[in-house]
């Protein structure tokens, strides 16, 4: 059974704990114990065990008042005038997105004449949520996409909604890119490039990308550039956040026992990784030193970073040509077997885990793509993972015990994978998996054939493209996470990204090449790397 053949739905929680309900009795009886004054003594031991829990967290709460207080100047400081600027854009969304509510809410009470369930929670709700974060812009997008990626930390229905987040934001004016490229360049930029293209090929929350062509040497190539003042936002927004975790830990033990700053340090640490360039040029640079090193340079590629017009701000990269792994009839017209070159992607993707430094963690067909000399290009390094072979190993006997249906190794995998602070009773857990796993159909999927007669001649262009429905996916993912869930286990956010990873080949395996196994395939190394069996080893 392959992934594909998959289909999530909802599952009652598993083994919930049956706890005694107390009953009123009328009389009373004369067998009692102690009689009243038996429940004297009881209830004023409660009453001082309560009072010294009170006691105990209160003067806790004291001792750290001061530590709060420290954090909260430092970083109100550290923030200065930004967060002033950023407080009028924050009221500026939340009157927008609330006035999207207002009206939703008098549409749907003068129709069905009550509020719908997922309306009742305001702007906390889901899709009112989603809606803020992403008139917020870069950080909170940012945050929604963090969220859809990690449903070990997040209420499934929060998850499912945010994978819409999406990263889109109006061009800003090229002479503000002109400016900066100047700046972090420090000469004229017709002294570095002969021409750069005013219009921008792509526009994110975060960066915009230009075509140009450097002088000298004539080569193509792309300039990402850091739009302004999105440092400034970060910091303001991280900081905002920073004092908000601090202060919901303070005020409730129960988040201090999620470890809520801690995974607000998370976000933090991997934002700001994606806003220095300078970062993602090294996970290039890692990446094709990895294809060097395993032989893999004429299989596959990743664009050059040109140093000497790079920079924090700036990374200018060679400009690869080709077709994204979803275009089946331009990479018919470029290789006699499209599933080959899914195989290489595979191959190389699977290496990567354990033989690189980091490996890709956004596959999507806009960063993977079949080139003109047909190699496989892997584009944008700006989101990466980084995985322990003992998880990997782990990982790789998980997915084999997908593919054979075991699913006791399929257990003990996941309880290898997961971090718990109790006993997990691996039969009682596998028994589970297989109720989950032999209750889902198969997914439902798509094939859009698009036809168009060429204007001066008799051709015909196809394409084709697969449509998954992509929530019944996410729902066999948030099934086997609250499965696990109730045996006490969390897993790494690596999980989740491989996981994701995983569903977007699947979703290149099912347009190219309809009959291969993604985990049973011969052809296909799920890790190319000859350490593998000793990390296996271990493992076992």
């Amino acid at each position: 059974m392959a992934v594909s053949a998959f289909r999530g739905t909802r599952l009652p929680f598993l083994h919930q704990s049956q706890f005694p309900v107390a009953r009123n009795v009328s009389g009373r009886s004369k067998k009692m114990i102690g009689g009243r004054n038996s429940k004297r003594f009881v209830l004023s031991a409660q009453y001082s065990q309560s009072q010294d829990l009170f006691t105990s967290r209160l003067q806790s709460r004291i001792e750290n008042l001061p530590k709060l207080v420290e954090d909260i100047v430092h970083t109100s400081i550290n923030t200065g005038p930004r967060g002033a600027v950023r407080l009028i854009q924050g009221v500026q969304a939340f009157v927008g997105v609330g006035g999207e509510w207002l009206n939703d809410v008098s549409k749907s009470t003068r129709v069905s004449g009550g509020l719908p369930t997922e309306m009742q929670l305001g702007l906390l709700s889901p899709l009112y949520l989603r809606k803020l974060f992403e008139r917020m812009g870069a950080t909170y997008i940012k945050l929604g996409q963090f969220i859809a990626s990690a449903p070990t930390l997040f209420p499934p229905e929060y998850v499912k909604e945010f994978q819409n987040c999406f990263d889109k934001a109006p061009p800003v004016p090229f002479e503000e890119i002109r400016k900066i490229l100047q700046e972090e360049l420090g000469r004229p930029i017709e002294s570095v490039y002969e021409f750069v293209d005013p219009t921008p090929i792509a526009s994110a929350s975060i960066a915009q990308v230009h075509g140009a062509r450097l002088r000298g040497s004539q080569e193509d190539v792309v300039i990402k550039v850091l739009k302004p003042g999105i440092e400034d936002f970060l910091v303001a927004d991280l900081n905002f956040i920073y004092v908000v975790s601090r202060i919901f830990e303070f005020l409730s033990p129960e988040f201090s026992r999620t470890s809520l700053v801690g995974i607000v340090k998370d976000i933090r640490e991997s934002m700001l990784e994606e806003v220095d360039f300078n970062k993602e040029a090294k996970n290039i640079e890692s990446f094709k030193r990895y294809l060097e090193t395993m032989g893999l340079s004429g299989q596959a590629t990743a664009p050059r970073v040109y140093k000497h017009c790079s920079s924090r701000r700036v990374l200018t990269m060679e400009r690869l040509y080709g077709v994204p792994l979803t275009d089946l009839d331009s990479i018919r017209s470029l290789v006699s077997s499209p599933e080959n070159s899914l195989i290489t992607a595979l191959n190389v993707w699977f290496g990567s885990l354990l033989s690189c430094e980091s490996f890709h963690a956004d596959v999507h067909a806009g960063n993977l793509w079949l080139l003109r000399d047909g190699r496989i290009g892997f584009l944008d390094f700006g989101i990466v993972g980084r995985i322990s072979p003992t998880t990997w190993a782990a990982m790789e006997v998980f997915l084999a015990s997908i593919a054979t249906e075991e699913y006791e190794s399929m257990a003990s995998a996941l309880i290898q994978m997961g971090a718990t602070n109790r006993e997990v009773d691996a039969k009682a857990f596998a028994r589970d998996l297989e109720k989950m796993f032999s209750s889902i159909k198969e997914l439902d999927t798509e094939i859009v054939v698009a036809t168009a007669r060429g204007t001066n001649s008799d051709t015909t262009a196809v394409a084709a493209n697969v449509v998954v429905d992509e929530r019944q996916m996410n729902a066999l993912f948030l099934d086997l996470v609250r499965v696990s869930e109730s045996y006490g286990l969390k897993f790494p956010r690596e999980f989740a990204l491989l996981m994701k990873q995983l569903l977007y080949f699947d979703r290149y395996t099912r347009l190219l090449a309809p009959n291969l196994n993604m985990l049973q395939d011969q052809r296909i190394s799920v890790v190319s790397n000859r350490r593998t069996n000793r990390y296996k080893d271990s493992f076992n």
